[in-house]
């Protein structure tokens, strides 16, 4: 069950996540928390859905049908965190994955300092794993504004595994490096760090089908580290077959296996360091 805003581009938001999990042979059941105006330049203008909207798409598909992972993208007011908080706790042996949407690629703000705070306080308690770029990261770790900008990534993955987050994945992909490193956290330290060779552009999307390729996996039965890294494979390559439809950020083909030969690139494995 994927629970996320709608984005009418199809680049990102709950549209990504359904073909994300589609493609990874799962059958996406969708809750809407908001919806935007928005194209693949940015967000105009969106919608919060009222939190008992929320709570009535996802009770009602939940009495119906057994859910294996729980995907958590735009979450849009703390009164819906709070409902997204108390489906999750009535369901504990489901795994939840939380991507924290703060901002649009294009830097449009979907979260304030209140939701923030929520996103602490209600749902990393009940995260198995959340999916924070470096941005993201600092900004939901950091004890004050000042942080924000320095804080060391491995300080704010810990804070966020103290908060109660089970396992924590920042990505590289906003970080000014040659690769794109994603490291992944759990307990005390550092489980696995895996580069990936950056790819030219700009991408809306990437962060949700990464999280969702997560969820896809997990429901389909792997480990958690070993989910992370086919997640990790597979959106690289929809991110290598990305398309650019409009006039702004290319969109990840995340159906790239059923159209033919890859086009020519860096090799797209990923190179581990640091396996546990």
């Amino acid at each position: 069950m994927t629970l996320a805003g709608s984005d009418p581009s199809g680049g990102a938001g709950i549209q990504a996540d359904i073909l994300t999990l589609a493609s990874l042979g799962c059958h996406p059941l969708s809750v809407i928390t908001a919806l935007t105006v928005q194209d693949t330049r940015g967000v105009e203008n969106f919608w919060v859905m009222e939190a008992d909207q929320v709570s009535d798409q996802a009770r009602f598909l939940l009495e119906d049908m057994p859910v294996a992972v729980f995907k958590v993208g735009m979450i849009g007011s703390v009164e819906n965190a709070a409902v997204i908080a108390e489906i999750a706790a009535d369901y504990p042996d489901v795994p939840l994955i939380l991507d924290p949407v703060l901002a649009s690629g294009g830097g449009d703000e979907l979260a304030n300092e209140e939701l923030r705070d929520a996103i602490r306080e209600m749902l990393l308690p009940l995260t198995t794993l959340i999916t924070p770029n470096c941005i993201e990261a600092r900004r939901l770790a950091a004890n004050d504004p000042d942080e924000e900008d320095d804080l060391p990534l491995a300080t704010a993955a810990q804070r966020l595994l103290d908060a109660g987050a089970q396992y924590v994945l920042i990505t590289g992909t906003h970080d000014n490096t040659v690769k794109v490193c994603n490291t992944l956290y759990h307990g005390n330290g550092m489980v696995s760090r895996e580069t990936w060779p950056r790819l030219p552009g700009s991408y809306h999307g990437s962060g949700c089908t990464l999280a969702s390729a997560i969820a896809g996996t997990l429901a389909n039965g792997l480990p958690l580290p070993d989910a992370v890294r086919e997640a990790q494979a597979y959106t690289w390559e929809t991110l290598n077959h990305a398309f650019r439809p409009g006039m702004g950020q290319a969109i990840p083909d995340r159906l790239f296996w059923a159209r033919g030969e890859a086009p020519a690139e860096d090799d797209p494995a990923g190179e581990a360091d640091g396996l546990a």
